[in-house]
């Protein structure tokens, strides 16, 4: 049977190859950091790491290599059970508790990943009775989990609010006994911010909770780093909080949701992928107390990183490519083509920058970009040598 199988899984292949849709993985050597060193599938060496979600560059911060150290020789490697067998430590529960005081919510409860948290929303809290508003550039957690709900599902283009208070007219109209408004706080592939003020004014309105994705912003967007309900002065208004401790906050894995008490203790009851997954490693709980403890007592980091943004942005502008707009750590560098973007992160490879061409389906046909993602951890010097990799690699390209 899978000879059969196989012709139709390689023509597949062959096909995604030629329409330059194929996504190499490559190989570092190195711990994650601003510089990393590839050992397959492009220029060996040492290149700057421009394609990172580390954007406090925390993943190889030695204060929380130590914490995490310090934490396999306390609680051990792994809890090889779930929750609520015996798979609880006190870390995991001090780490719920100091995310929740963090994120400015009632409680939270951890999960394997931010997709695992996503995916185990939506099912537990709706029913064939209610209806979910979703942003259509969702991440693809959030449409996944979605689908795992019975619920109604409607959908809003892109931070349009005329478009979200048509939908929530529709849930009204359809008799829905719940409302939940769902949407990324940063959209991961254009760094725009939503606009939750007035997401949760709709959501007054018509009486619908609101929830925030917000994996591309809890550790350094905001005054003190709480995301964009904390940018946006709604804190107290968003009822859920999904994000990850594998991005700004260390970089490693396991997600959350951080939300009101009610929702957290059911979650807890009824949620199926952390009724069913291991916990989360205790070394990755440990260390992500000692990333809160950084981000509450200095803004260096976050301060540092938006002037690293700012100065790529202002240099890539001048220089006249093509940059949406905004003032995120996501810079997306539109190129169009497929195959060009390929071809253009190939060459600044090549001149030791590493970044990454991204094209359908992560992104619609035609849209085609780099994502340059800056850190904390470069400096103003890394910065101007990745515009300057740019803009000769452009002219090879036209050359």
């Amino acid at each position: 049977m899978f000879d059969t199988v196989r012709d139709d899984l390689r023509a597949t292949l062959d096909e995604i190859r030629a329409a330059g849709l194929h996504k190499p993985e490559r190989v570092i050597g190195t711990p994650q950091s601003a510089t990393v060193e590839v050992t397959q599938g492009g220029r060996p060496g040492e290149v700057l790491n421009f394609c990172a979600n580390n954007y406090l560059g925390l993943a190889d911060h030695p204060e929380v290599i130590a914490a995490a150290h310090e934490a396999l020789d306390r609680w051990g490697y792994g809890m090889a059970s779930v929750r609520f067998i015996c798979g609880t430590q006190e870390v995991h529960k001090e780490l719920e508790a100091r995310l929740s005081a963090f994120l400015g919510q009632e409680d939270t409860i951890l999960y394997s990943s931010c997709f695992d948290a996503n995916g185990g929303v939506f099912e537990t809290l709706l029913g064939p009775e209610d209806a979910v508003i979703s942003d259509a550039l969702n991440h693809a957690s959030i449409i996944d989990g979605i689908r795992l709900s019975k619920a109604r599902r409607l959908r809003y283009a892109n931070r349009d609010l005329a478009d979200l208070e048509t939908q929530l007219k529709e849930a009204n109209a359809g008799g829905a006994r719940r409302k939940l408004i769902v949407t990324d706080g940063v959209f991961s592939m254009d760094g725009y911010v939503a606009p939750l003020a007035e997401i949760c004014d709709l959501a007054d309105r018509y009486d619908a909770m609101v929830m925030v994705d917000d994996s591309h912003a809890v550790g350094f967007v905001g005054a003190g780093g709480r995301g964009t309900p904390e940018l946006h002065g709604v804190m107290d208004r968003v009822d859920i909080i999904t994000g990850t401790l594998g991005k700004a906050l260390g970089g490693a894995s396991g997600g959350y949701v951080s939300a009101r008490a009610e929702i957290v203790a059911l979650l807890r009851q009824r949620s199926r992928p952390y009724l069913f997954s291991n916990t989360l490693a205790p070394v990755i709980a440990a260390a992500s107390l000692k990333v809160l403890d950084l981000l509450e007592s200095a803004d260096d980091l976050r301060v540092r990183l938006a002037e690293n943004t700012a100065l790529f942005r202002s240099r890539m502008t001048e220089a006249g490519f093509d940059i949406l707009p905004g003032d995120h750590a996501i810079a997306p560098v539109m190129i169009g083509d497929a195959s060009e973007a390929g071809r253009m992160a190939e060459l600044l490879l090549e001149r030791g920058v590493y970044v990454i061409g991204f094209s359908y389906p992560v992104v619609p046909q035609g849209k085609a970009r780099i994502r340059v993602q800056l850190s904390a951890a470069h400096s103003a010097e890394d910065v101007n040598r990745a515009v300057d990799a740019f803009i000769a690699a452009r002219a090879e390209l036209a050359g």
